[in-house]
This record gives C-alpha cells, structure tokens and sequence, in this order.
C-alpha cells in the first residue's frame, strides 16, 4: 500500500454497514470489554449497534430516537454516557464538525491519527490513515511540547461519487 489506508465503510458501497459488520464491532467491544474487566452494559451494545447500523454519522438525540419505545423513552444524557465510553475505547469516533459519531471497526494504534474526509454534498464519511500524516503530525506535535487528547483530523470536500455526478450532469 502507498502509505495510506481508506477503510470506506463509513461511506458509499454495499459493504458501508450491515448485520456482519454490526456483528464483528459487538464482538470486538465484548472481547475489549472482558480484556479490561469493564462493563458491557445493554445501553452501550445498543448504542454500539444503532451507531454501526446506521450508513451516516449520528448525533446523540437521533441515536436517543432510535433507543427509545413507545412509553419508554431513552435519556440523551445516557446515550452521551454510553458514547463516551465507546469513544474512549476506540468504538465509535466522534465527528466533531458535526457532533456526531460513526462506527470504527479497526482499532487505532495508541498514538494514530484517523483522517475523516466528508462530503459536505451527500454527507458520507470515509475513514483513513496515512503515515504520511502521521509523521508530520508527530513532529509538529514534538516541536509545540503538545501531547494531545485525540488525533482526529477533518476534512471537508467532495467525494467521488458526488464528483461523478457534476461532470454527469
């Protein structure tokens, strides 16, 4: 590879979501979970499974929506709990621009960057890496004495397939 790796499950394509790929981040967050001797709670699991579920980023309120029952209504403040504890795991990445999450079914390297490239016309969002990246990241990080929280880097275009549609049309 040249150095980078887009993982395109966040955004267009038959493979973007479904019950495999909700399936393996369950199971992964439950292996994650047992190694760490946490909790799994059935709000983080069902939290995790509307979150990798779903083909776009979701804020809080919609993932409350798609929680909650008839007569049963799921607090937002527990969903923010429950996305904090999959976001400092590594589950879900918080798409800050948009104060929404999305699924990550590779775990992050500690230290690693993850790159989002989203399309300001669709609102798909790709994920991926890029060493090259990452080497400029750590010495402007080196040379500033920064040691940051998160390493999450936006960026805001147009994907493809949007692109595609221009020239079409």
């Amino acid at each position: 590879m040249d150095g980078h790796d887009t993982c395109g499950h966040h955004g267009h394509g038959p493979a973007a979501h479904g019950p495999a790929r909700t399936a393996e981040l369950v199971a992964r967050a439950e292996r994650l979970a047992q190694d760490l001797g946490l909790q799994f709670t059935a709000l983080r699991r069902r939290t995790l499974e509307v979150v990798a579920e779903e083909g776009r980023p979701l804020g809080a309120y919609d993932i409350a929506e798609r929680l909650s029952a008839p007569g049963k209504r799921v607090a937002a403040v527990s969903v923010y709990r429950a996305l904090d504890f999959l976001t400092e795991h590594g589950l879900v990445h918080r798409i800050a621009s948009r104060n929404a999450f999305v699924p990550c079914e590779h775990g992050h390297g500690a230290g690693e960057s993850a790159v989002f490239l989203i399309c300001r016309s669709c609102g798909s969002v790709d994920e991926t890496i890029s060493a090259e990246i990452e080497r400029s990241l750590d010495r402007t990080l080196a040379q500033a004495g920064f040691k940051p929280a998160s390493r999450i880097v936006e960026i805001e275009g147009e994907c493809g397939t949007c692109q595609g549609r221009q020239e079409a049309g």
